[in-house]
């Protein structure tokens, strides 16, 4: 189990790499250089919405320790609509701008012919459905470590 789990955490780590290589490589593809491939996944992960920074790290469309840094430059390169919230002038909120729907737009054209390729590729999407499984047991297990709740309930699952 330790070797397989070991696997597991080493595969995450690269498929994360990899993943974020190829948002770098249509980004690139389509000339948008005022962004990097980290900020155009968060654009992606807020869409429609309006959200606090606090609350795009709290739902995970965010990861990485610099969050402000990037929500400032994605407000500076006109991908994002900063305000302060009518109920709480304390609270910042952001939305993306039409230059940010038009980037978040192409992000999922891209993610459908994702999809489309693999689906010619996969006689059946039960290989990613279990993958995804896999990756929810691992979640809920770390969850249950960063919880304290000690030993998590997942154990002795397979």
């Amino acid at each position: 189990m330790k070797d397989s789990y070991l696997e597991a955490i080493k595969l995450i780590e690269r498929l994360h790499r990899q993943f974020l290589e190829v948002v770098k490589t249509e980004l690139d593809r389509n000339g948008i250089e005022d962004i990097n491939n980290v900020q155009a996944l968060i654009l992606f992960n807020i869409g429609s919405d309006e959200l606090t920074v606090g609350e795009l790290t709290n739902r995970g469309y965010y990861l990485g320790s610099n969050v402000s840094y990037n929500v400032r430059k994605m407000v500076e390169n006109g991908y994002l609509i900063q305000e302060r919230s009518p109920h709480d002038r304390r609270s910042i909120r952001v939305r993306l701008s039409d230059k940010g729907l038009a980037l978040c737009k192409n992000i999922a054209a891209m993610f459908e012919r994702h999809a489309n390729d693999l689906a010619k590729g996969i006689s059946s999407t039960k290989a990613l459905e279990s993958a995804s499984e896999s990756y929810r047991v691992l979640e809920r297990y770390w969850a249950d470590m960063l919880d304290f709740r000690g030993r998590s309930s997942m154990l002795g699952t397979g």
